[in-house]
């Protein structure tokens, strides 16, 4: 049985909710990198080795180089500003996404919820109703037993009660294939 009060977090098992979230953080990481291009790039570099204009003195002496780089971008014809604007409208599209899918999940819910709340309902209809037709059978055998009614009434009483056991077992088959996608739409259950 499913238990009342589930919190709304079990929500972010679904696969596709954890799919918005990751668009939704690489399009915010997107727009990190796109700042970062506005600012300007130190690169290090250095060797060290061994340099001679003869073969035999190579090892001899030792050589090294170290270099400072700072890249400052100046004029980029407004790429950078374009790609970071870029980067906000695709977060934009992502956040708008995220949100949509969310509501789809709070409707599925809802949907498989109200399908479960009905399929309560017509279970206990169903079973009051197997048990009326029962009585029903009660009262036939007794009618036959006494020499009132015909053994035709008994078998349409036990027909009548079948049917009713029948779409008993319809509506539980319903109700389990109804908790199951309960528990799909709420990413797993437990």
């Amino acid at each position: 049985e499913l238990p009342a009060g589930v919190p709304s977090e079990v929500l972010t098992r679904r696969p596709d909710i954890r799919q918005a979230e990751q668009q939704l953080a690489a399009a915010d990481a997107n727009i990190g990198a796109a700042r970062a291009a506005f600012f300007p790039r130190i690169t290090l570099t250095g060797s060290l080795g061994t340099a001679s204009s003869q073969l035999s003195g190579l090892f001899e002496r030792s050589a090294w180089s170290f270099a400072p780089q700072l890249l400052q971008p100046l004029f980029d014809a407004g790429r950078n500003r374009a790609n970071l604007e870029a980067a906000r409208a695709q977060r934009d599209v992502a956040t708008a996404q995220y949100e949509k899918t969310i509501q789809s999940a709070f409707r599925d819910v809802a949907d498989a919820l109200a399908g479960r709340a009905t399929l309560a309902e017509q279970r206990a209809a169903q079973a009051a109703q197997v048990a009326a037709e029962a009585r029903r059978l009660a009262l036939a055998e007794e009618r036959y037993r006494a020499g009132i009614s015909s053994s035709l009434e008994v078998l349409d009483a036990q027909r009548s009660l079948f049917t009713a056991q029948q779409a008993l077992v319809q509506v539980q088959s319903l109700r389990a294939q109804n908790l199951v996608a309960v528990y799909r739409v709420l990413g797993g259950g437990g």
